[in-house]
């Protein structure tokens, strides 16, 4: 047992996988991972420390935060299939193990894309009718939405617009718009000026965009669109016809293009449109709406015309019988006014006509009986009858019809009888013993108020509580008989609901009310559901099954079990929360239950009770676990610590079981007992370096096993450092060989080759190509212009090497390593590149190998650097910008090479030796 912390820290760092256009790390130390829109993201999220670290992957910025992923699986991947522009943002890579503080990591996601650009031409000031002709001004704006900004080229024909070379245009990017824009001004056409106009938007090739343009042609004839509507601006038709709406366009060149929509919803799926022509077929009530033609043709502004579609429909009828409010009466009296009201739902509400008749005589307008059309004091589309000073004669059946004249929508009909016996003010009542209704949860059951009255009316439910809706999610529900069916029932439909009569179809008098309490009968709510308890033998053990909540609360019965037999002689009281306490041994670990009753359903605790120990926990951050042995054999550091070890019986060793995928197995016994905050280890040996094992593992106590924990190794150089060998790194590859952007500098080194050079770079600096001369070849530089100013650095890291031998050959010290690279250095400003050897070890130490200053000419040169390092370590490019912008520096065809240099190069350019010893 090795005297090591048990538990360290999470660790995390986040790699990309997926396809990418640039990973880098830019001025302010912020990762960037640049991706083209459409391609697939792929972010894995590295984490160290023991325990093993949850990962949880959040984002923010670019869109709501969204969290994709909480999950305890080592090396969480991330992945985004097609990612779109609005997934760009901060990804966060979150790793916690309730040691010290969680680590968290982030990358910023740049996603780029191109969309097509789209030309539009204005006449000066506004969209003047007419045609386009000499001696106006003309705009032709270009609008497109990219990431990063992109470049607008103008064309007249295949000639690119100078605006240097022609006085009669400008452009320029207004302001206040939307997405990036440019506009090129024609100022006082001329005749040259009618051609074909391109616009080009390029983003330089980012991630492979290609250039997007879009072509106009400016004629003499060039004319904004105008339309003109088959129909009127609002449109009433009967359910079950068809309806053309047709859109003439009576203007425009180019011919423009003609589109219907509807307003807040898509079109109906019946629809048809045709060379600017809509065809409903069959309407109904739910295709009701506005419809929008636009014509475009991106010339001035689109002209747009608007119907308002009605489908005539009829709903529910309804009336209300007002006794005379003056005398606050709830009851029909000779001699007293009288109002009976009428309203129907309908669309369009304005065109329904209202008839009355008395016993199926039509009624006109006299002395006693007022017909009005549009009640003001009711709401409104409402018809109303006012019988004034009722008499004998006015006692009769009231009709009340409702129509659309000329309309095939059939007419609906109500008949109310009045008399002083027929009409008798609303009773309502709750039957006895109805007032508390209980139901198991999950039953049906119903709530009843009994409701009397001429006539009767309809019964309205609610919620008691305000805030709370009824089980259909509506405010109120009603009933014809009073009688309300509820199904499924749970506890939290639990409360009092309200009953009260309608104010139509009867009385409009002062509603009744009533209340009904709905009791949910449901079985116990325990707590733990489910425990795991370990605890070594012959200690006592206590067992204690929480009831939460239960209705009713009373609990019937009490039974507790052990590997399903009942143990008998427990007798808990039923009122009490249970519990059981017995002493552990050997022969009575097992799962115990506690079944809880409370007359409506049964619920259990279970606990299982054991002497195991727990289980081992892998130790993930071993530092160098993996040493080479003679021919093709490694031996691997396998070390892990023991969750809770005092929590159960001594553990006086454990198994390590080694199988190999392909080959065999075998169970030696380690001999150790852990301490808190011990970390144990085991050298597994003779492993072939082509194969993987499976390792499982288990803790050993003087009774049982604990369960046993797995993981895979298989042979790779510790800490994936890289070997070094004979291949040269050109940079052509967008991994530049895994080298590296130094996150502590001032700025970055840049690759590029001679196609992706800036064509307004600064002169007499810089090479033109790579090191081969070839125009397609990749080098890495540092670019000396604005914003960087003298002093700023620039750090390039490579790979991390292993030393995998210890000596050189003959006892000669550390195994030498040849560090060979090409560089160019040209220009009267010129500052310095270094180079340093970084060793690690328990500490980084930078040791500077190499140096050289100032205008070194027009040429490639090489330099090899011979260096002894003790332990793994890498090499850092340090560009230290000069006096002014005429000093950019390269490097190319870098190599890092075991054994010292060739001869004809075995001396730097500075003549340094390096051995460094830690």
């Amino acid at each position: 047992m090795l005297p090591y912390r048990q538990t360290s820290p999470a660790n995390a760092k986040i790699v990309h996988e997926g396809q990418a256009c640039v990973v880098k790390d830019d001025n302010i130390s912020e990762r960037i991972y640049t991706i083209r829109e459409g391609d697939h993201l792929v972010l894995k999220c590295l984490v160290k420390g023991h325990p093993r670290p949850q990962v949880r992957w959040t984002k923010t910025a670019g869109s709501a935060s969204d969290k994709f992923q909480e999950t305890s699986i080592y090396n969480e991947t991330l992945r985004i299939e097609g990612i779109q522009r609005v997934q760009g943002g901060r990804y966060y890579c979150k790793a916690d193990n309730g040691v010290g503080v969680a680590a968290i990591k982030s990358i910023r996601v740049d996603v780029q894309y191109l969309d097509k650009p789209v030309l539009t031409v204005h006449q000066t000031i506004s969209d003047v009718r007419g045609s386009f002709y000499q001696e106006k001004t003309v705009f032709l704006r270009c609008t497109v939405n990219s990431n990063p900004p992109a470049r607008f080229i103008w064309k007249r024909g295949t000639i690119p617009i100078e605006q240097s070379k022609d006085q009669g245009v400008d452009i320029y990017e207004p302001l206040y718009t939307q997405g990036e824009t440019e506009v090129l001004k024609l100022k006082n056409l001329r005749l040259k000026d009618f051609a074909n106009y391109t616009c080009q938007v390029s983003v330089r090739n980012v991630c492979e965009i290609p250039d997007s343009s879009v072509t106009f042609l400016l004629t003499i004839g060039t004319t904004p669109p105008a339309l003109r509507l088959s129909v009127n601006e609002s449109l009433v038709v009967d359910p079950g016809k068809d309806v053309t709406l047709s859109c003439e366009v009576t203007a425009g060149l180019p011919k423009p293009t003609v589109t219907w929509s509807r307003y807040l919803n898509p079109l109906p799926r019946n629809s048809l449109v045709r060379d600017g022509t809509l065809e409903l077929r069959s309407v109904t009530p739910a295709d009701s709406g506005f419809y929008n033609c636009t014509a475009v043709n991106n010339v001035g502004n689109p002209a747009k015309r608007s119907v308002n579609l009605l489908v005539r429909s009829m709903g529910n009828l309804t009336f209300q019988i007002t006794p005379d409010s003056n005398k606050d009466s709830e009851s029909i009296q000779m001699g007293r006014d009288l109002k009976l009201s009428c309203h129907v739902d309908a669309e369009p509400q304005d065109k329904v006509n209202y008839t009355w008749y008395q016993n199926a005589v039509l009624i006109y307008n006299s002395d006693s009986l007022i017909v009005l059309h549009s009640d003001p004091d009711m709401a409104p589309g409402t018809s109303s009858l006012e019988i004034v000073d009722m008499k004998f004669r006015d006692q009769a059946t009231y009709s009340c019809v409702a129509n659309f004249p000329g309309s095939t929508v059939p007419e609906l009909r109500v008949d109310v009888n009045i008399t002083q016996n027929s009409v008798t003010p609303p009773i309502l009542t709750v039957p006895e013993g109805g007032q508390v209704v209980s139901v198991r949860e999950g039953g049906t059951t119903d709530l009843v108020c009994l409701v009397d009255g001429k006539p009767r009316p309809p019964v309205l439910w609610s919620r008691a509580d305000k805030d709370l809706t009824m089980p259909t999610g509506e405010w109120a529900v009603e009933t014809r008989d009073g009688r309300l069916r509820l199904t499924n029932v749970t506890r939290d439909l639990m409360g009092a609901y309200r009953c009260q009569t309608a104010p139509y179809n009867g009385l409009n008098v002062k509603p009744r009310q009533a209340q009904v309490q709905l009791n949910v009968q449901y079985a116990p709510v325990l707590d733990p559901v489910f425990q795991d308890v370990r605890s070594p033998n012959y200690q006592f053990v206590t067992l204690r099954c929480i009831i939460q909540k239960s209705n009713p609360p009373h609990m019937a019965s009490i039974q507790w079990t052990r590997n399903g037999e009942p143990l008998t002689s427990l007798t808990p009281n039923p009122q009490e929360n249970p519990q059981l306490k017995f002493k552990l041994d050997p022969s009575n670990n097992g799962t115990y239950k506690c079944r809880v009753n409370n007359g409506v359903g049964s619920s259990t605790c279970t606990f299982n009770i054991s002497s195991r120990p727990y289980n081992a926990e892998f130790y993930f951050d071993t530092p160098n676990p993996i040493r080479n042995l003679k021919g093709n054999n490694f031996s691997y550091n396998l070390q892990w610590t023991q969750r809770e070890p005092v929590a159960t019986d001594r553990i006086i060793g454990y198994w390590v079981n080694v199988r190999n995928i392909l080959l065999y197995t075998f169970v030696p016994q380690i001999d150790k007992e852990p301490v808190k905050g011990g970390l144990m280890s085991y050298i597994l040996t003779d492993l072939k370096i082509l194969l993987s094992y499976e390792i499982s593992l288990a803790p050993i106590t003087t009774y049982s096993t604990g369960d046993y924990v797995s993981r895979t190794i298989k042979y790779s150089e510790p800490y994936n450092y890289p070997r070094p060998s004979d291949n040269v790194c050109g940079f052509e590859d967008k991994h530049i060989c895994g080298f590296s952007q130094d996150r502590g500098d001032n700025f970055d080194w840049t690759r590029q080759n001679h196609l992706t050079q800036n064509p307004k770079r600064s002169s007499n600096t810089g090479p033109e190509m790579d090191r081969s001369g070839t125009k397609e070849g990749c080098y890495m530089y540092i670019e000396a212009s604005s914003p960087r100013v003298p002093g700023d650095t620039a750090r390039l890291l490579s790979p991390l090497y292993n030393v995998t031998a210890a000596r050189g050959p003959k006892g000669s010290g550390h195994l030498p390593y040849c560090i060979s690279f090409f560089y160019h250095m040209k220009g009267k400003q010129t500052g310095t590149l270094d180079v340093w050897l970084r060793v690690k070890s328990i500490a980084s130490v930078d040791t500077k190998v190499w140096s050289l200053i100032g205008n070194q000419g027009p040429d490639w040169n090489q330099a090899n650097i011979i260096v002894n390092p003790s332990g793994p370590f890498q090499v850092v490019f340090q560009a230290i910008r000069g006096s002014g912008y005429e000093g950019d520096i390269a490097i190319d065809d870098v190599s890092v090479t075991k054994g010292k240099c060739k001869q004809e190069n075995s001396v730097s350019n500075t003549g340094m030796y390096v051995t460094i010893l830690l």
